[in-house]
């Protein structure tokens, strides 16, 4: 996640050279007008963007919508309660929104409360910073089991995401647990599931996921990967956390730590993937002849893909997952290796799936095409590039096109005119400050950093107490 900033960061900088680039009339102090820009968006790419837009444009004005009475995006509801030091990060986007030109909006829904030509009819600069809040689907039979969740369902259950409070994953009639994947996202949902309770019990986690935690009887979890170890998507830091949890016997098959000519190119090239491929080696060794009965299991299961859900005994829960073995085959397009299936089956018992195979975004009514990373007019091939209108994760060097800022644009004014109109009761970033000084108070009297608010009305209420 730390890594994820930075790079947000980078992104957000080179947004603010792709606006003041270019052959056509950039932004400057001497417009006629202030240059009014709205970011749809308060996560980190948001908040990156409009601080590189306040420090390089004077006097511009930036506004930062979002669907969630609360800001910063996965800093708060994606990142790990056992992960603090990540969060600090808040206190620089705080100190964004306390810049008097910038102004955030919490509960405005782009598509429902306003569209997207109304923001770009009010703005100068449209820039879309939404994270992608679905998820990828397997498509393979049995997927709509229950007991099989994405892990962005589990985190922002387990981080208090008002989506997701009333998830209630049953923990209690499994004693093992499948992650598919083996990135950072995946390490996460799987140490929260195996570490000391009462090590969470002193972080933000929700008391409704302790209890939950606290009663749960799964004793192992797999991970799931389609290649090899080293091939693993995680990053050193975090594999090294979970590797280190007390009380947890990891697993790893000596002959998936087998490693071929191609697999020692590859950690030539990369020190991550060589570092990641220690760690697992290691910690294989110094486990191999530790049978406590005691303990909890992480196996990291390799070179197996999902191919079908089986369900239990009722019928309607996961009982197991079908996997299919594979093996790596070089890529002539990519150079990559990539996991081929064998024909060769076996079945995992399990009672709670989480899918981490990545996110997708949902589409928002009225938003242009995006085709190469740039935002275009249509998806034809002879489509223009829309002018003052930006996606943060996606931006090319190539398009240097400046936007205009000498048109009457009516801004913020227009901004709430519109919310007025539309009865939208919005919640301003003083209204974000009263919910976190209740929740760390609530905090306080358990211990804990904070007691997060759970529920859409319940943030509402505190916003306007």
């Amino acid at each position: 996640m730390a890594r994820g900033l930075r790079l947000l960061s980078r992104e957000a900088g080179r947004l603010r050279l792709l606006l003041v680039q270019g052959p056509t009339r950039g932004f400057s102090a001497s417009a006629p007008e202030p240059l009014h820009v709205c970011i749809v968006g308060s996560g980190p790419a948001g908040f990156y963007t409009a601080d590189r837009m306040l420090k390089g444009h004077e006097g511009a004005q930036v506004d930062i919508i979002d669907r969630l009475p609360t800001p910063f995006g996965l800093v708060r509801s994606g990142v790990a309660p056992d992960h603090p030091e990540t969060k600090i990060v808040v206190n620089q986007f705080s100190r964004v929104a306390a810049n008097g030109r910038c102004s955030f909006f919490g509960n405005v829904t782009l598509g429902r409360d306003i569209s997207l030509s109304e923001l770009r009819k009010t703005y100068h600069v449209v820039v879309l910073a939404y994270g992608a809040e679905s998820d990828r689907s397997l498509g393979i039979p049995g997927e709509d089991l229950k007991g099989i969740h994405s892990a962005r369902e589990f985190v922002w259950w387990y981080n208090g995401h008002p989506d997701m409070c009333e998830l209630s994953p049953d923990l209690k009639n499994a004693e093992s647990a499948v992650v598919l994947g083996q990135g950072n996202v995946a390490l996460d949902v799987a140490r929260i599931l195996l570490r000391c309770k009462n090590e969470l019990a002193t972080t933000d986690i929700t008391d409704y996921a302790l209890d939950a935690l606290r009663g749960s009887t799964i004793r192992r979890v797999y991970l799931v990967g389609r290649r090899g170890p080293v091939q693993a998507a995680c990053t050193a830091k975090e594999l090294r956390e979970i590797l280190g949890l007390k009380n947890v016997r990891i697993c790893i098959k000596e002959t998936d730590l087998m490693t071929s000519p191609a697999d020692e190119e590859e950690m030539r090239n990369s020190r991550i993937q060589r570092r990641v491929f220690e760690l697992l080696s290691k910690a294989a060794s110094v486990h191999k002849d530790n049978n406590c009965n005691d303990q909890k299991e992480l196996h990291f299961v390799f070179f197996r893909r999902p191919t079908r859900f089986i369900p239990s005994e009722n019928g309607s829960t996961v009982g197991a997952v079908e996997l299919e073995k594979t093996a790596l085959k070089g890529d002539e397009v990519t150079g990559k290796q990539v996991a081929v299936g064998t024909g060769e089956f076996e079945d995992l018992k399990c009672g709670l799936v989480l899918k981490s195979i990545g996110y997708k975004s949902l589409p928002v009514q009225g938003v242009v095409p995006n085709v190469k990373g740039r935002v275009l007019s249509s998806e034809s091939e002879t489509a223009m590039v829309e002018t003052g209108l930006y996606v943060v994760a996606s931006i090319l060097e190539d398009n240097k096109k400046s936007v205009p800022s000498d048109s009457k644009k009516h801004g913020r004014t227009g901004l709430l005119e519109i919310l007025e109109q539309n009865n939208v009761h919005f919640v301003p970033f003083c209204g974000w400050e009263k919910i976190d000084s209740k929740e760390k108070m609530s905090g306080q009297l358990r211990n804990k950093p904070r007691e997060k608010i759970t529920t859409w009305d319940g943030l509402q209420k505190a916003a306007n107490e």
